[in-house]
């Protein structure tokens, strides 16, 4: 188990409070902290707790909410667990709370709410991972059935920074794909040629035999319809990822 250390009281009230700043350091800290009849993420999660039901929300709650991270409290976990006091605490105490939890778990709230804000940008639903295709894309994509008669239209969506492989869409008569970009931006780009940026009510057609490759900008989630052409004999042909140097030179 990973031992609490803590300097503070001595750093800030050493001079002026010493006997509290060994309480503080020594006690409170070095011993009861560390006593181990508490696993500490209960103990953090304790904390927490009674310092939100006090009305604390100063810096010492921060530290505790970071704390409680650093020990495996998850934003899921904090959530909850913020929720749930808040019907014995106080409303406004959870809305004091939550923002600061919210700087805490910074990485991932904002990745959440990317998604959140990107899934809000258009008509169509993100949709699930697309676990079946997913050896041939770099990141992590996400594919919603649009249509799966006549025509085959899907709802393709990248995270910042996914691509798939490069690949070839095969028919011996027509076939192809159109991309319709409907939020976000991306890039499209044929073997040979440059890269194509695409934006919201972009279109790229495709024909068959044509080697390529699209996804997200390194920066911005990207949505685009990938609309089946129909033809004679087709077939799509995977093949290997978009180099990571190349790659690299988009903006």
């Amino acid at each position: 188990m990973s031992k609490i250390v803590q300097t503070a009281g001595r750093n800030q009230l050493g001079s002026f409070a010493p006997d509290f700043a060994h309480y503080n350091d020594d006690v409170l800290f070095g011993e009861n902290w560390n006593n181990s009849d508490i696993d500490l993420k209960t103990r953090c999660i304790i904390t927490v707790v009674a310092l939100m039901s006090s009305g604390i929300t100063d810096d010492s709650l921060i530290y505790h909410l970071q704390n409680a991270k650093d020990h495996g409290v998850t934003k899921e976990e904090i959530a909850a667990i913020i929720t749930h006091v808040a019907f014995y605490a106080g409303w406004p105490k959870a809305w004091a709370v939550f923002h600061l939890a919210k700087t805490v778990w910074t990485e991932e709230t904002s990745a959440e709410d990317a998604k959140a804000a990107h899934a809000a940008s258009m008509v169509f639903p993100i949709g699930a991972p697309n676990d079946a295709f997913a050896q041939y894309f770099t990141g992590q994509s996400y594919l919603a059935p649009v249509s799966a008669s006549q025509v085959g239209v899907f709802n393709v969506t990248f995270e910042p920074g996914c691509r798939n492989n490069w690949h070839i869409h095969h028919a011996d008569k027509d076939g192809g794909q159109i991309l319709v970009c409907i939020a976000g931006r991306g890039y499209y780009q044929e073997w040979g040629k440059e890269p194509k940026e695409m934006k919201p009510g972009d279109c790229i057609n495709i024909p068959a035999g044509v080697k390529h490759w699209h996804g997200a900008a390194p920066d911005c989630w990207f949505s685009h319809l990938a609309i089946e052409v129909p033809g004679e004999n087709a077939s799509n042909e995977w093949l290997e990822p978009v180099l990571e140097e190349e790659y690299a030179k988009l903006k």
